[in-house]
């Protein structure tokens, strides 16, 4: 059975993840950023000074299989379940309450995750990527609409993800941050890393800027696989072609060694920008695959989400590839 790391956070990681569960692979270590700073993780980490829980709880419910029940409702659906109304509790999901309680009373945030992960029946580990909650700052040019050519510091997550200009370049805060023992170990004896899909500057570069972490991927023996978004996303990424993506990777992360960057075969509609994808993915001495990722909705649309099975088989096909 394959030792395998995904790095990342949110949707993006629920859906590598999701992908892997559904392969019956049970060796799974999600790495998940710690910088939210909105809705209920901004609060839990303002009022209780702990890392944000909401994308790991998510990381849980995709290890969570679907025939894990509380009663008769799935656990899956009851981490995900976010408190209604106008009170102190509206807006909470119930994991994150949870894993905010287990890491008051066990006084560790990886002790609280290995619990919560025993106690819903989920495959796998779920780590913070640092035990202690980050802040993302970035510069940010076109906020100032006189002179382009600006650049303004923009500090949090989600004013990083929202802003109206265009992102140059993230850093956290504080600069130096430790990274998680058990992380840097799981990285270390993996045979499979991916990295991304999700928020590309406030989920899935801030993991390779924690020191250690890049140094980790590359000592290790993993085939290392970056699955590159759908599409380029309002705010942060806008604008965006599949190449750009690349760029701002290698700009904050010049010594990551990649195997394989995931494609989907959508995003890509030229030659042209095939070759300058394939030139790009040779700075990081990896190989591109272009392969259908994306589900459809009824109609057979293809739409912004990554399709677990989909994806699956193209991992699947990467680790084949690095067998033979």
């Amino acid at each position: 059975m394959a030792k395998i790391v995904c790095l990342g956070g949110g949707h993006g990681l629920f859906q590598t993840l999701t992908a892997f569960r559904l392969k019956g692979e049970k060796d799974i270590t999600a790495v998940v950023s710690v910088a939210d700073d909105g809705g209920s993780s901004g609060r839990i980490r303002k009022e209780l000074e702990q890392i944000p829980p909401g994308d790991l709880r998510m990381a849980i419910a995709a290890l969570t299989p679907d025939r894990e029940n509380i009663g008769s409702v799935p656990w899956e659906d009851l981490l995900q379940h976010r408190f209604g109304g106008h009170g102190a509790l509206a807006g909470h999901a119930v994991g994150n309450l949870l894993i905010a309680a287990f890491t008051e009373m066990l006084r560790s945030s990886v002790a609280a995750l290995d619990t919560v992960v025993k106690a819903v029946g989920a495959v796998g580990r779920v780590l913070p990527v640092s035990c202690q909650p980050l802040q993302i700052e970035a510069d940010v040019s076109g906020l100032d609409h006189t002179n382009i050519g600006n650049i303004y510091p923009v500090r949090g997550q989600v004013a990083v993800a929202s802003t109206t200009g265009a992102v140059q370049r993230v850093r956290l805060i504080p600069q130096n941050p430790r990274p998680c023992a058990e992380t840097m170990e799981a990285i270390r004896r993996a045979d499979i890393i991916t990295l991304g899909p999700g928020s590309w500057f406030t989920s899935v570069i801030p993991d390779v800027l924690i020191p250690g972490i890049e140094q980790a991927i590359n000592d290790s023996s993993a085939v290392t696989v970056v699955v590159l978004n759908l599409s380029a996303e309002p705010g942060e990424t806008a604008g965006f072609t599949a190449e750009r993506h690349l760029y701002a990777l290698k700009r904050h992360s010049q010594r990551l060694h990649v195997d394989y960057f995931l494609v989907d075969q959508n995003m890509v509609n030229s030659e042209k920008e095939q070759r300058e994808l394939v030139i790009s993915a040779s700075d990081f001495g990896a190989t591109i695959l272009f392969r259908d990722l994306c589900e459809k909705d009824e109609f057979g649309t293809p739409t912004d989400r990554h399709d677990p099975e989909l994806l699956g088989e193209a991992l699947d096909e990467v680790q084949r590839a690095a067998r033979s």
